[in-house]
């Protein structure tokens, strides 16, 4: 009897990091790849379409273990919203730091854009966000109506960008273990819901925005 592939995606995703660190550069093929590693081309195709999505996933694979590593302490009642997001960003670039090599290189040295941070991350960071309660934020509390009544989708927009742009700073950061990513972090959060309650700030945060997403444009 033939023995059982037990290929995961876990594991493609640990051999094709290996490969990339390794080696500096993507394999010549999936054939290839496959046959190095002991396993069967069909079976990249259960898990995978190509290397490029693999790499396209690797933060969205990174992110997911964070809530599911995060989710044994916020699960209790007596943590607040804010302290759930931040117990999944700390942990997130604990685990990017830990594979900080093949981070840099498949978001490359440069800046970020579209085609490295994929929107299966956006819509997986959206997800997380959705199951946050943010009426129980001392911030927001004590904030205008314009900001408790904050529309949702920019809400949820505000905090994408937010983390982009932590993933960002964390890139560039050259303090010892990135501890002031996590100031970074820490700090901005507030302040992110500060920016809201302040038009001439806001219009400069829709015009960061702006030139993010034109950036993105320029380096497909």
């Amino acid at each position: 009897m033939e023995k059982e592939n037990l290929i995961t995606e876990e594991k493609i995703f640990e051999l094709y990091g290996d490969y990339l660190l390794n080696h500096g550069e993507r394999p010549t093929n999936i054939y290839r790849f496959a046959k190095d590693h002991g396993f069967e081309e069909k079976d990249f195709y259960t898990h995978f379409s190509n290397f490029g999505q693999i790499e396209k996933l690797m933060l969205v694979n990174l992110f997911d273990k964070s809530v599911e590593l995060a989710s044994e302490v916020n699960n209790s009642d007596e943590v607040t919203s804010k302290e759930k997001l931040l117990n999944v960003y700390f942990i997130f670039f604990e685990n990017m730091t830990m594979n900080r090599s093949l981070v840099l290189m498949i978001l490359g040295n440069d800046h970020l854009y579209a085609g490295k941070i994929s929107n299966q991350f956006k819509e997986t960071h959206r997800n997380f966000i959705r199951t946050l309660d943010f009426n129980d934020w001392d911030i927001i509390e004590k904030s205008k109506d314009n900001i408790k009544n904050f529309h949702e989708k920019a809400r949820e927009e505000a905090l994408w960008l937010h983390l982009v742009s932590a993933i960002d700073f964390w890139k560039k950061d050259t303090s010892p273990s990135f501890e002031k990513t996590d100031m970074y972090i820490e700090k901005t959060i507030d302040t992110g819901f500060e920016l809201m309650d302040n038009e001439p700030l806001r219009k400069v945060l829709d015009l960061g925005k702006f030139l993010f997403k034109e950036n993105f444009k320029k380096s497909k």
